[in-house]
This record gives structure tokens, C-alpha cells and sequence, in this order.
């Protein structure tokens, strides 16, 4: 007889005590991530509640663990029912009590307890990854809950309306991928008791040729999968609409005339293989039938790749542009409307080359306005000049339009933050980076063309405490608690004053007097509060903290926008705005993007594909308080029109959004980019034009900064105050412009518009295309191949210091383009760039002098170009050009003829002594430089 084994032997015994220390270990493990996670609930509720956003919060909370709690408990009853049934359907063909041998010792077991506590635990676990998976698709089930009914028109294909893609569509296939996943592991834990069935009999009958396998629960299974199989092939006829072909995207002539119907009938074959493998569950099973369920998929597929090979090869690429020509028509219809490009303008622009095209009597305000400030060149000479302090930084400038004594002027912005990460490392200590250095402080501000006479910027505002040189512009918050660079958490209305800003040998302190933050509490509270936000062993035991303390987290106001509404997308570059009021706010730009928008063609984005965009909100944060406010600027976005249902407290109307707010939005530079990528393709309305790719065109490049930079760049928006040709206001336009597909000369340009009424709408300027307009490169190839201006660069270089070349602007001036580079002198051993060198270009011509009025005299008067002029030279344009710059702040003095004649004849020596001398031919440069010397004498003697 066998021998049995008892299991409660002395090993077992000495296990026992090692299998109650791995459940004690577990439970630990399990209660600390529970209480992990409920803190960090607590904390973000508090968070949220200090915002005035606390129905957010759990409304956010209850969709997502709802969805988590729901899928997750109805994936483990469908599962661990579905293994119920299995056992109990097999419970004669599993092994019971069975023998066998371990290291030549007889041993008893049952299989059935085992496969009970297994099938348990791995249905629980299935359930919870089913139900965390679901949790983090929340929104899509939100969205699909709260969708506007029939918006948008109705695809050219099925006749759905929009919401059904944006919003219904993404849910079912949600939802019809999670019921596959319950499919395939049915049916997979239907073929595991298959197996151990058929292996049960195996060792009973000791004979393969008598095992009789029970099939009727494997013939249940692939009824359940079969019929799933089929929902997914009818949902997948939809997603053709957003499939990627070579020529454009969509439905093509083969899909709709074979895939469409061939799906359709392929989902028919699936149903038709699920009946008969119910007819094969409720009579005899046999495996034949089970392999004959699958025979009319099978079929289909075959005949649907015959068919549409086929149809495409024969039909369709004989005549691809004839047969192609609705789709094609279909997918510039949907990507157009898909990024709003069916709301653009367009203009004929003349692009005309005479300087009397420019009109600068009635463009006052484009010619006064010039961005001669390069980005790079102004940050840099802030951190010189406005930085005071080592732990101050700029991390960003941004351009703005302000009223300056009653006139509009273009004005660049940098606030100056605290950089916690450059405080001496004597400083790097808790109570400093915590309590003490909480915030940066104030802006500067400066006309985007505004210089000194040493090339530096004149300030609007400046300096520690703030200095205004304007009456419109006071600073009445100038702390900054809440910005690009605020990373970290700070403890403020602590009993340790704050650092404000330094005051010659000591420094200003100052109390947080606004409402923002977490009010700490007590000791039990900030314990729990310094446990979760990782500040356990300083904050609940420092003296400086009391019961009105206040915990500022998440201050980067990107950041603090994300966390509040994570379902929007964010632009990467909030710019900060100087209110009425004298507060300093931060506005960011917020997106609602899909990937979903019926025949519309796909493009990149922060590493995310998607077909359809709308700058539908425009969130405000408080620089101080850190207070965040969601305004709607797109009523008719139907995605935007969802959220607002799902939370209703974030968001208010445009019309609720301060004056003095309202007049600085602006068009967002990340969709104008995205915008102008699409259109560059799909201005294309024409399908035999689309087609062949005739009038294709790409954002105009330019070359990399630098002397020696030999680098090509997609030019960036440009902000231009100025009059669009056929309108009477002035207007703070965004502006690209646009060239042929590998050429340089430029086709057009487009101009998205910030100002009132005209918010959110672009126009589009098409040129001539009978005449060549130089582009960006071909203007800095006539800069390069000017023999003073590259002589000059070249010397430049080589004494101790290098050339920085500005961004080389194109403004639309009149009816021409109006070209502008400023050129900086920086020294090698000093950061700072000085402006030496302004060049302006027309069509057919190029000036340039050391300032902008010199520049401006020379190209729209009869003055000459030069690189050094004498004072008096910049000083003493003729009185034409006097009249037709008037305004442009050229200083105009008066002269007699004799003064004027020797200006011009001393001008006209210095260019040949800079051309003889680019030529290296010193001799006779230097012949000229003594001609030089003697008429500036004579024009002092007059003087």
C-alpha cells in the first residue's frame, strides 16, 4: 500500500512561525502604503481647499476612485466567478487525493484547495491592475458622461456628429478593450483547466488514446471572446478615419469601397463563429467545430487582403489623384477645422521694394516699436546689471504691450526670481532656504528698443526697491512667491522675518501678509504634514513655527496649474503681467487637445501626437498669493464645454477677467508654431495641388546667432506692435513668415491678432508670386557680403571680444517688408552684450549705423550708412528725411548747407576708409583717414 505522508511534521512546524512573520510583514507593508496614500489625500485636500477648489477636489477623487473601485470589483467577480464555474464544471476530471513520488518517497496530495487560494489571489490581483488601469482613464469616462449631444457637424463618412468621436468613441473602446482583456483571460484560464483535465486523465487512463477532453467550457469561452472579437472589428471601422497614409490621412478610395464593408462583414463572421461555438457548448462538444468557429473569420480576412489589394493596385494607383480626390478633400477639410485654420484670412500683401512703400508717416507706431532687443542678449545684461545679488536670476524675459504716458509701446519683461540653488553654500542650511529666502523680488521693464548711450537698456522699472521712470507704472506687490523657479516649499508668518531685498550694508525684512498657503496648526498637524512632504525631523520642532505658520507648496505656477487642472494642456512659458492695481500675475496659456478629430492629419507636440487644438482657457496666478483663476476664452470648444459639466467651480466666463488683465492675452506662441507647421501643408485647398505637394510651404529660417554659427533655425513669433495693411488701429500682433519648401525667399506671412474684439483670429498676407522676395538667409547673406560690415564684424572677433548677432526681424511696414538685426559687442571676459551695430533692409537696400536713428536716417534719407559716425553725423539728417522719420525719435539739429556738405563728404570718407581697409589695402585707407581727420576739423571750426 502507498504510503501517506503527513504534512504536520516538525518542518511544518518550524514554518509556521516564518509564514506569520511574511503576513505580519505584508500587513505592515499594506497599511503603510495605505496611510502614505491617505495622507497624501489629506495634504492635496488641504491644498485644494486653501485654493477655494476643494469640490475639485473630490470630485477629481470620486471619479477616479470610483472608476478604480467599480472596474476593479466587477473585473474580480466576472474572473473569480468565471474560475468558480471552472472548478465546480471540472470537479470530476481534477485529480484529488493522488500519489507521487519525491526523492523516491510516496507523497498524498489534493489539488483543489491549491487551485482555489490560486485562482483567488490571482483574480484579486487582476482585478486591482484592472481597476488602477481604469482609474487612470478616468476622464475619458467623465468626458463621455458629460458631452454636449450632437456637436460638431457630422463626418462625410458615417454621418456621426463630432462628440462621438471626441468623446464616445474613445469610451467604448475603452470599454471594449477592457471586456478583451476578460475574454482572453477567460478563455486562458479556460484552456489551464482544459490541460489539467486532460492531464488528470492522462495519469488515470495511463493511455493517450482513451482521454476524452471536456470541451464545453472552452466552446463557452471562445462564444464570450468571439463576440467581443466582433465589437472591437466594428468599433475599429471608425478608427480608419484617423489611420496615417503616405499622401494624406483618413478613409482612403480602398478603405471605403473594401476595409469598411469587409470589416463589417468581417464582424458578422466573428458573430457567426460564436453561434457556433454556443451550438457546439449545448450539444456533444467536438474540437471540430471549435476550429470550424473560426473558419468564416478566417475566410473574410483572406477575401478582404485578396479584394483590397486588388482594388489598389488595379484601380486605385493607375488613377490615385482621380480616385483619391474626395478623401483628399475630406482630410483638408478636417484638419483644417481641426486647428481652427478654417478661421484664417487671407490677404494679398504687395511686398513692394521702394522706401516710399513703407509709408513710415502713417507707421509710426511699427517704426517706434522695433524689437532691437534680442532675447538672449537682454537676459544676459540683466543678470550684469539688475541681478544685485548672486541668488537672483531672470529666467525667462517676455514682451508685452503697456500704455506709456499715453501711447502704446512694445516693452520686454523679466521678473527677477530668488535661485535658492546659488545662496553661498555658508547660507545652505533649513532655517535660510525654509523661513528665511521665500521669495524673488520685483521685475524689470524696457522698451523693446530703448538704449542707453552705452548700448545698455533704458528702464521703465528697475532696481531694489522697484524704481518706475513712468507715472503708469507702479509696483505695489513686488514679492514673488510663486514663479518659474519656486520648486521647493517654504514655511511663511513664521516668528523668523523673511529676507525681502537687500538695502546697502543690511538687508529689508518682511512678514507674508497675504491669505495663501496651508495653515499649519498644531503639533499633531504638522506632523503629519512634515511626514508627508518629506520634513519630518525639522519642521514639527522648530521654535520659529507656530499654529498660524503657512505651508507654500507647489509654487512653480506651472505646476501649480497642472495640479489644479491636469486634463489641460499647459504652454511651457507663462509670461507675468503688471496689473492696475500694482500686483504682478503670471498668465498662462492652457490647451484642450485630442487625438480624435474625424479625417484630420496628426502632428507631434511635447512628445504627444494629436489632430485637434484649442487655446479655449487662459489660466492667472498671483505671483503673492499664489490665488489661481481658469478663464474661458473658447465657448464653442466642445471639449472644454464637457469639463465645465464635469467641474463647473473651476472655470469662469472671459467677460469675468479684470480690464486690466484682459488688455494683455495674447495669441499663444506654442499654437501659432503648431498652426503654421499645419498650414504650411494644408493652405493647400486644392486636391490636385495637395497632391502633388506644388505650393508647399515652411516657416522661414534663419541663420544661428553668432559670428561663426553656421547653424539654420525655424524662425520663431515675433511680437509686433503695429497697423495691419487695411486697418486704422494699432495692433499687438504675433507675426512668421513663411517660405517656399527648400528655397529661401519668402511666400507669405501670417499674423495672429491679441487685441479685442479680434483675440484668438490670425490673417494670412499671400505675396506675389510673379517676383522674388528675399527671406531671412538671403538677408544676412547681403549682411555677410557687405565689405565694411563683415571687415568690421572680422576685427571685432579678434580683439578680446565677439560679435553676437541679434534675431533678424521681418516687419511688414506699408506695403513692404521692413528688415531689422541688431548687432551686440560682447568682451570675452564679460557676459554682457552692448548694442554697436543696428542693420535695416529693404528689398534693394541695406543700411546700418550705431544706433537705430542713424540706421533708420540712412535707409529712409539720403545719409549714408556707417559703423562709427561722429555724434554730429547721427545728429543732422536732411530735412527730407527729417520730415519722413518724423516721430521715430531721431534728433534732428539744424545745420547750414556748408555743415551739411562737409557731414556728408566726412561720411563718405569713413566708408572708404572701412571699404580700403576690408580690402587690406592700408595704404590708401590710411590716405583716407587723414582726408577724414582734416574735414572733421573743418566742421569743428564751424561749429
Amino acid at each position: 500500500m502507498p504510503v501517506t505522508i503527513d504534512w504536520k511534521d516538525e518542518n511544518t512546524t518550524q514554518k509556521r512561525p516564518q509564514h506569520r512573520f511574511l503576513i505580519l510583514l505584508a500587513v505592515l507593508v499594506a497599511l503603510f502604503i495605505g496611510v502614505r496614500v491617505g495622507l497624501s489625500w489629506w495634504v492635496d485636500w488641504l491644498w485644494f481647499d486653501s485654493l477655494r477648489f476643494g469640490e475639485v477636489f473630490w470630485r477629481s477623487r470620486t471619479l477616479e476612485w470610483g472608476s478604480f473601485a467599480g472596474f476593479g470589483l466587477l473585473t474580480f467577480v466576472i474572473l473569480y466567478g468565471v474560475f468558480r464555474l471552472l472548478l465546480w464544471a471540472h470537479k470530476d476530471d481534477l485529480p484529488g487525493d493522488h500519489t507521487v513520488f519525491v526523492n523516491g518517497r510516496e507523497v498524498n496530495f489534493s489539488l483543489r484547495p491549491v487551485l482555489g487560494w490560486v485562482g483567488l489571489g490571482i483574480t484579486a490581483l487582476v482585478g486591482f491592475l484592472s481597476g488602477a488601469a481604469m482609474a487612470g482613464n478616468w476622464a475619458t469616462l467623465a468626458l463621455w458622461h458629460y458631452a454636449p449631444q450632437a456637436a460638431g457637424a457630422a463626418d462625410p463618412v458615417f454621418g456621426r456628429p463630432l462628440s462621438f468621436y471626441l468623446f464616445t468613441l474613445p469610451a467604448w473602446n475603452l470599454l471594449a478593450g477592457w471586456l478583451l482583456t476578460l475574454g482572453v483571460l477567460g478563455t486562458l484560464m479556460t484552456a489551464f483547466f482544459l490541460l489539467v483535465a486532460g492531464g488528470s486523465s492522462v495519469v488515470k487512463e495511463r493511455s493517450l488514446g482513451k482521454i476524452a477532453l471536456p470541451w464545453r467550457s472552452l466552446s463557452i469561452a471562445v462564444v464570450c471572446l468571439l463576440a467581443i472579437a466582433a465589437l472591437r472589428v466594428w468599433l475599429g471601422r471608425f478608427d480608419m478615419l484617423f489611420e496615417h497614409h503616405t499622401i494624406f490621412d483618413g478613409v482612403t478610395y480602398a478603405d471605403a469601397h473594401v476595409y469598411l464593408t469587409g470589416k463589417l462583414f468581417l464582424s458578422l463572421a466573428l458573430l457567426l463563429g460564436a453561434i457556433i461555438a454556443a451550438f457546439n457548448a449545448v450539444r456533444r462538444p467536438v474540437l471540430s467545430l471549435l476550429i470550424a468557429a473560426i473558419a468564416p473569420a478566417v475566410i473574410c480576412i483572406v477575401l478582404m487582403t485578396v479584394v483590397g489589394w486588388y482594388v489598389s493596385t488595379f484601380i486605385v494607383r493607375p488613377n490615385e489623384m482621380v480616385r483619391e480626390q474626395p478623401y483628399i478633400l475630406n482630410n483638408i477639410a478636417g484638419t483644417r477645422a481641426a486647428f481652427a485654420l478654417d478661421r484664417f484670412e487671407q490677404h494679398e500683401f504687395p511686398a513692394e521694394t521702394e522706401v516710399s512703400a513703407t509709408d513710415p508717416e502713417h507707421n509710426q507706431a511699427t517704426l517706434q516699436n522695433i524689437r532691437l532687443w534680442d532675447m538672449s542678449a537682454l537676459q544676459d545684461t540683466l543678470r550684469q546689471l539688475q541681478e544685485i545679488r548672486t541668488y537672483y536670476d531672470f529666467p525667462d524675459v517676455d514682451i508685452d504691450r503697456y500704455m506709456i504716458d499715453g501711447q502704446p509701446r512694445e516693452v520686454m519683461l523679466a521678473a527677477r526670481e530668488l535661485n535658492i540653488e546659488k545662496l553661498p553654500q555658508s547660507s545652505r542650511n533649513w532655517i535660510n532656504e525654509k523661513l528665511v529666502y521665500t521669495h524673488g523680488y520685483g521685475l524689470t521693464m524696457n522698451p523693446v528698443n530703448g538704449f542707453t548711450n552705452e548700448g545698455l537698456p533704458k528702464m521703465l522699472l528697475s532696481n531694489m526697491p522697484v524704481q518706475s521712470t513712468t507715472e503708469s507704472l507702479k509696483i505695489a506687490r513686488p514679492e514673488i512667491y510663486f514663479g518659474e523657479m519656486t520648486n521647493s516649499d517654504v514655511y511663511v508668518k513664521t516668528r523668523q522675518q523673511e529676507f525681502n531685498y537687500p538695502q546697502g550694508d543690511s538687508n529689508n525684512l518682511t512678514t507674508y501678509e497675504g491669505r495663501g498657503g496651508i495653515e499649519l496648526g498644531g503639533f499633531l498637524r504638522r506632523v503629519l504634514l512634515a511626514f508627508e512632504r518629506g520634513d519630518l525631523t525639522k519642521l514639527p520642532f522648530s521654535d520659529d513655527i507656530g499654529p498660524q505658520s503657512r505651508l507654500l507648496m507647489r509654487r512653480n505656477v506651472r505646476d501649480r496649474a497642472q495640479a489644479l487642472a491636469p486634463f489641460l494642456t499647459f504652454d511651457g512659458d507663462p509670461y507675468m503681467v503688471v496689473g492696475g492695481d500694482g500686483r504682478l500675475r503670471w498668465v498662462l496659456d492652457a490647451f484642450t487637445t485630442s487625438d480624435s478629430y474625424p479625417y484630420a492629419s496628426h502632428y507631434r507636440m511635447n512628445h504627444e501626437s494629436l489632430n485637434y487644438m484649442r487655446n479655449s482657457v487662459k489660466a492667472v496666478v498671483d505671483a503673492y498669493d499664489g490665488s489661481v483663476t481658469f478663464y474661458v476664452f473658447d465657448q464653442q470648444d466642445p471639449i472644454l464645454v464637457a469639463w465645465r459639466g464635469v467641474f463647473p467651480a473651476l472655470f469662469q466666463d472671459a467677460s469675468a477677467m479684470p480690464q486690466d488683465l484682459r488688455q494683455h492675452v495674447r495669441y499663444p506662441e506654442l499654437l501659432l508654431r503648431l498652426q503654421a507647421e499645419v498650414y504650411g501643408l494644408y493652405h493647400m485647398t486644392n486636391p490636385s495641388v495637395f497632391y502633388n505637394r506644388e505650393d508647399l510651404w515652411t516657416v522661414a529660417t534663419q541663420a544661428g546667432s553668432g559670428q561663426s554659427d553656421q547653424s539654420v533655425q525655424a524662425m520663431q513669433p515675433n511680437f509686433v506692435l503695429m497697423k495691419l495693411p487695411g486697418e486704422s488701429q494699432v495692433e499687438f500682433v504675433e507675426m512668421l513668415p513663411f517660405t517656399p519648401a527648400n528655397r529661401n525667399n519668402l511666400i507669405g506671412w501670417i499674423a495672429a491678432r491679441s487685441d479685442g474684439e479680434h483675440y484668438g483670429s490670425a490673417v494670412v498676407y499671400n505675396f506675389p508670386k510673379s517676383r522674388m522676395v528675399d527671406g531671412p538667409q538671403q538677408i544676412e547673406s547681403r549682411i555677410d557680403q557687405n565689405a565694411q560690415l563683415s571687415g568690421q564684424l572680422s576685427l571685432w572677433n579678434q580683439q578680446g571680444s565677439h560679435v553676437k548677432r541679434g534675431t533678424l526681424l521681418v516687419i511688414p511696414s506699408g506695403r513692404a517688408l521692413l528688415y531689422a538685426e541688431p548687432i551686440y559687442l560682447q568682451a570675452d571676459r564679460s557676459p554682457m552684450p552692448e548694442l554697436r551695430l543696428v542693420v535695416l533692409a529693404l528689398q534693394d537696400k541695406l543700411t546700418y549705423g550705431p544706433t537705430f536713428e542713424s540706421a533708420l536716417t540712412a535707409l529712409f534719407g539720403s545719409g549714408a550708412s556707417s559703423l562709427s559716425a561722429p555724434e554730429a553725423l547721427d545728429a543732422a539728417p536732411t530735412a527730407a528725411v527729417a520730415t519722413s522719420v518724423s516721430g521715430t525719435g531721431t534728433a534732428v539739429a539744424k545745420s547750414t548747407p556748408d555743415q551739411h556738405a562737409l557731414i556728408v563728404e566726412a561720411n563718405q570718407d569713413f566708408n572708404e576708409y572701412q571699404r580700403l581697409n576690408a580690402d587690406g589695402k592700408f595704404a590708401e585707407a590710411g590716405k583716407k583717414l587723414e582726408a577724414l581727420k582734416q574735414v572733421l576739423g573743418r566742421l569743428s571750426a564751424q561749429r
